[in-house]
């Protein structure tokens, strides 16, 4: 029996179980030479899968598109696949679907205002003075070279344990740091290794005691605020800035496991990703000619002398040029190449329809290259985002999703680009060094895409 509707197209994909395996396997340990085999072969967006796992990566940008139109309720994040929910949490915004999810954001959403954001500028300058002064400078003046990428993440610590907590647990950085790398760390063992059990004395469990040492070093510092709440004269703690007084204020209605998934899925979220795009930024700002000179010069307009501290808003405003160099990394070197979500209705997309009950893998990876968007999509211009022609802005605005779209886009995208923008551009002011290889380095990572082997620079002579 016909409906008089055509009959949606096969996805393009590997034939035979093997080929399928092989390559399915390969996704959830190196998902990016995947991504690439398959886009020469069969299109950016393809079906792949073996036994019960069927999976459909989304990579064309009409097609992403077609995804973000449809309803949140096509889709379940809180899936089998979704392995970040062990780590941040079974009530974190990355697993929560339906009313929950909605709930939970409008309560973590005024973390992020942007005059919140705008008060962390001078910060961020500051935290970026000080990687430079203690570790860079004396690095490299003893004529050597020094790793960027390890600093960069230090670095970005800093900056969020600052913007989260004040100045409440600065003092325990490097802890926090090293409960992170623990968590990092677990969630890039292949998935045959992330198996969900109870047994004790395992790997998985010692990373379970890890996170509940991190819910512990949380509510310490909420008990201290509250404590300094009850004996203030006004009953309630002055105005920190910082984000944990978000969650903590009554009017955000999180309970205690709500405000413990969402700052460790935020950190986690958050840390990694973004010293991951600094080091690739980084990378392609001294590889390409002419672009760290041309962040230096807007620097030393916009920031004025190097003792001078920016006062807010402003500054990241006038950095535009650093800000189209961020830019035109995010599109080539997404933090995640591919995220998952499944379906829990047939979703049409163009000719195609993705069956209920698929993975999708939706990938900025992809669509960040894809040449009918891009003139020469492997090339390194930030200028193509800096005046971009009426007729392409949408296009490009269609392709270039490292953040995700829609509601579900990342909630801290904006704090991302701010901190980025502005540490490329003191860096690019206050050094001046070369890389140690120039060639770009292939991605490393199944959940955090970072350039392998680092960003080792030295100083120019």
């Amino acid at each position: 029996m016909t409906t008089g509707e055509p009959e949606p197209h096969r996805l393009p994909g590997p034939k035979g179980f093997r080929e399928n395996l092989r390559l399915t396997r390969a996704m959830f340990q190196d998902p990016v030479p995947v991504l690439d085999e398959c886009a020469r072969r069969y299109g950016a967006t393809f079906g792949l899968g073996a036994g019960p796992v069927r999976m459909v990566v989304v990579g064309e940008p009409r097609h992403l598109s077609a995804l973000s139109a449809q309803p949140n309720s096509s889709f379940r994040w809180g899936h089998w696949a979704n392995v970040l929910g062990f780590i941040v949490g079974p009530t974190s915004l990355i697993v929560s679907d339906g009313d929950e999810h909605h709930r939970r954001r409008a309560a973590v959403q005024p973390a992020f205002a942007r005059r919140r954001l705008d008060g962390w500028v001078p910060m961020i300058v500051s935290e970026t003075d000080r990687m430079i002064d203690v570790h860079l400078h004396p690095a490299l003046a003893g004529g050597g070279s020094v790793d960027v990428y390890p600093l960069g993440k230090d670095l970005v610590l800093a900056i969020t344990v600052k913007a989260f907590f004040g100045n409440g647990l600065e003092d325990r950085t490097t802890e926090i740091g090293e409960i992170f790398e623990e968590l990092q760390a677990y969630l890039e063992l292949p998935a045959l290794r992330q198996i969900p059990h109870r047994l004790p004395f395992t790997r998985r469990a010692r990373v379970r005691a890890t996170r509940l040492s991190f819910d512990r070093i949380v509510d310490q510092e909420i008990a201290r605020r509250r404590s300094a709440a009850a004996g203030s004269p006004h009953g309630a703690p002055g105005e920190t800035g910082d984000l944990l007084d978000v969650f903590v204020d009554g009017s955000a209605r999180l309970s205690g496991e709500e405000i413990h998934d969402q700052v460790n899925s935020l950190i986690g979220a958050g840390y990694n990703t973004t010293a991951a795009t600094l080091a690739w930024t980084v990378q392609r700002a001294l590889a390409t000619p002419g672009v760290w000179a041309q962040l230096r010069s807007e620097a030393d307009l916009v920031f004025g002398p190097v003792d001078q501290r920016p006062k807010g808003s402003g500054t990241i405003q006038d950095l535009t040029y650093a800000a189209a160099v961020v830019h035109e990394s995010l599109r080539l070197h997404p933090a995640g190449a591919i995220a998952p979500r499944q379906a829990i209705t047939d979703v049409p997309i163009g000719d195609h329809l993705i069956r209920k009950g698929s993975l999708i893998l939706w990938s900025p990876y992809l669509s960040g290259r894809d040449p009918d968007t891009w003139d020469q999509p492997l090339e390194f211009r930030p200028e193509r985002h800096l005046d971009p022609a009426p007729d392409t802005v949408a296009a490009m605005d269609a392709a270039w999703v490292p953040f995700g779209k829609g509601p579900r886009r990342c909630i801290g995208f904006a704090l991302a680009q701010m901190e980025l923008t502005l540490i490329l551009a003191r860096l690019a002011q206050r050094l001046d060094v070369n890389l140690v290889r120039s060639e770009i380095p292939p991605p490393q990572g199944m959940v955090v895409n970072r350039p392998r082997g680092g960003v080792p620079v030295y100083a120019a002579r």
